[in-house]
């Protein structure tokens, strides 16, 4: 059994403690003390997963030291926009647990993956690691068996969390390529808008395994590029997170693209999302460092066209099918 803080009190970090809380000692901080104290009163998460009653030993609470002390291991469970700040206060605060972020993404502007912020604020040294893969969090709330690859440049470290967090209905497996896993949970999210967009069109089923399958092959292409291996992206963290986002019906970054295609602005909808959709914010980051590093990637190119105003989903469509014919 371990001490375990679960820092955001999201749809993710909420399921997540949730599924720990019977075989583990776990603190669910939320940001907002008021959102707190509503959540420990109800039970529930109202707001970001109001379907699941949380368990009566998941302790929540709105002060980030309660959650902190005597933690052996932190789950930050921030978007990757709050995650800079996190990592910032943990620093301030002395927190000396080992950390594992479950944002997906890249931070906009400086384009960074979460593994460099976090070495920035925290060090180069510190014990940090991912946990990704194809996961809804309703799903895991309510007890569904879900399959994540939790993965950290130290190899002990990540075969150490991954025990912690394995059990249940929950599999973990571990890996040391922490830029394969970062690469194939970030730039899945874009390849979802593109799938959401093919399906709000209706163009079909064979449209769809082709967008997933030219996706999976310019995720493979950029982590490559990158320096993460080819088989990491073959895996939970690449292939299986991409094919969740792209056709399941709960991804908010599929929607984004179902919506889009449908004629609705892009501020409407996020407006209308409630949550975040971490494909939207990494776009433009995807296509930047596609371009430093060399890489084709005509679908991601796509989509940061539709999302800028700059062509409809159907102009979009008729660009990548007039690309000429080349080898695979």
């Amino acid at each position: 059994m371990a001490e375990i803080g679960v820092l955001g009190a999201g749809a993710w970090g909420t399921a997540l403690a949730a599924t720990l809380a019977p075989r583990h000692g776990v603190r669910l901080w939320a940001r907002d003390p008021a959102q707190a104290r509503a959540i420990a009163a109800a039970r529930r998460n109202q707001r970001y997963l109001p379907e699941i009653e949380l368990p009566a030993a998941l302790r929540v609470t709105g002060e980030l030291q309660v959650a902190l002390e005597g933690a052996d291991l932190l789950l930050a469970a921030t978007p990757v926009a709050g995650l800079r700040d996190l990592a910032q206060r943990l620093a301030a605060g002395g927190a000396g647990a080992p950390l594992v972020w479950l944002c997906k993404g890249f931070e906009q502007g400086s384009g960074l993956l979460p593994h460099q912020i976090v070495e920035q604020a925290l060090g180069a040294q510190a014990r940090c690691g991912a946990l990704s893969g194809p996961s809804f969090a309703l799903e895991v709330a309510r007890g569904l068996p879900c399959a994540l690859t939790l993965a950290a440049r130290d190899a002990d470290f990540a075969r150490d969390a991954a025990a912690w967090l394995h059990g249940g209905r929950l599999r973990v497996y571990f890996s040391s390529d922490l830029v394969g896993v970062e690469i194939g949970g970030a730039v899945k999210n874009v390849m979802a808008i593109a799938v959401g967009i093919s399906d709000g069109l209706g163009l079909g089923q064979n449209a769809r395994a082709a967008l997933i399958t030219r996706g999976l092959a310019e995720i493979s292409r950029l982590g490559v590029a990158f320096g993460g291996a080819a088989e990491t992206l073959m895996g939970l963290a690449g292939a299986g997170d991409l094919i969740l986002t792209a056709t399941g019906d709960l991804s908010r970054n599929r929607r984004v693209g179902l919506e889009l295609a449908r004629g609705r602005t892009l501020a409407e909808i996020l407006a209308g999302l409630g949550h975040v959709a971490e494909g939207v914010r990494s776009a433009a980051e995807v296509a930047k460092l596609a371009a430093r590093l060399g890489v084709e990637m005509p679908v991601s190119a796509a989509v940061c066209a539709v999302l800028d105003g700059r062509v409809t989903p159907q102009q979009a469509v008729e660009l990548l099918l007039s690309r000429d014919p080349k080898e695979e």
